[in-house]
């Protein structure tokens, strides 16, 4: 009887064993290379899968690259932000495919596609970390999707884009001081400037004013958040899923329920009293 018992044990490990080794093979293998088959027989071109990362070491290094050198002094700034991508698009035209780890990310450039892929708003699904950064439209599927799209529609409406004038002035006058201020500062003329990080403000100000009566400066704890959230969600999705490795602290999903966790309890976001709850 206990050899019986113990054949049985070790048959059901070997079996599982088994079934998870074909499974990690299908995963990291057969599936990638069966779905480049199916890719390339569509008429879409891109490079060869490679195991498990795909086209991340790329990606990253030629974006490492690209932010070590200087930008140059044109409009044309593509190969700069997104020099994986030029690539592509010159190597392989507009429609083309990129490996996300084992998964393969398809690219349309043909406006009439992108009409067709937009319309079937319940075949094309978007991705679940998106709500990591906020729920709303962009984070929406499907008839949700298409209600809220009509409900906020109306808002973009020339002449109500028109009231929002006064505050795109004051928003702009308000950085155009403070550049002045540092010029003043300064022992010269002119002086080196760093503009980004007021440009980033000014976009935050300008949805602060329109959007919500308020002022940037007062709601910079949350921009801030924003910021990370958005940071952290691009490094998870440019990493590969493996399946267990989220439990490391120091993965990108560990930093995204950081950033959220403290503003997720009921004392993150007082409810006025007589108001009742969210």
């Amino acid at each position: 009887m206990e050899i019986t018992v113990k054949s049985i044990a070790v048959s059901i490990v070997v079996v599982a064993v088994v079934t998870w080794a074909w499974r990690v093979v299908n995963w990291v293998w057969l599936r990638p290379k069966k779905m480049e088959k199916y890719l390339r027989q569509q008429g879409l071109s891109g490079n060869s899968y490679r195991f498990l990362y795909g086209d991340l070491k790329d990606y990253s290094i030629m974006s490492k690259q690209a932010k070590s050198t200087p930008i140059n002094l044109t409009h044309d700034i593509s190969p700069r932000v997104l020099p994986f991508d030029h690539k592509l698009l010159h190597n392989y035209g507009k429609n083309s495919f990129v490996w996300i780890g084992p998964t393969p990310r398809v690219t349309i450039m043909e406006a009439d596609q992108i009409k067709d892929i937009l319309n079937r708003i319940d075949d094309f699904q978007k991705s679940p970390l998106s709500r990591q950064l906020a729920t709303g439209l962009a984070s929406y599927d499907g008839e949700k999707w298409a209600k809220h799209r009509k409900i906020i529609n109306p808002a973009f409406h020339v002449e109500k884009l028109k009231l929002m004038l006064p505050a795109f002035y004051h928003s702009c006058n308000d950085m155009i001081t403070k550049w002045d201020q540092k010029l003043i500062m300064s022992s010269s003329s002119s002086c080196e400037l760093d503009v980004w990080p007021y440009l980033v403000s000014l976009t935050s100000d300008v949805i602060s004013r329109t959007a919500f009566g308020s002022n940037f400066e007062q709601g910079k704890r949350i921009f801030q958040l924003q910021t990370e959230l958005a940071a952290l969600t691009m490094q998870v999705l440019q990493s590969v899923c493996i399946p267990g490795w989220r439990m490391s602290r120091k993965t990108g999903t560990q930093g995204l329920r950081k950033v959220v966790r403290p503003y997720m309890g009921a004392d993150a976001f007082p409810v006025p009293e007589g108001q009742g709850s969210w």
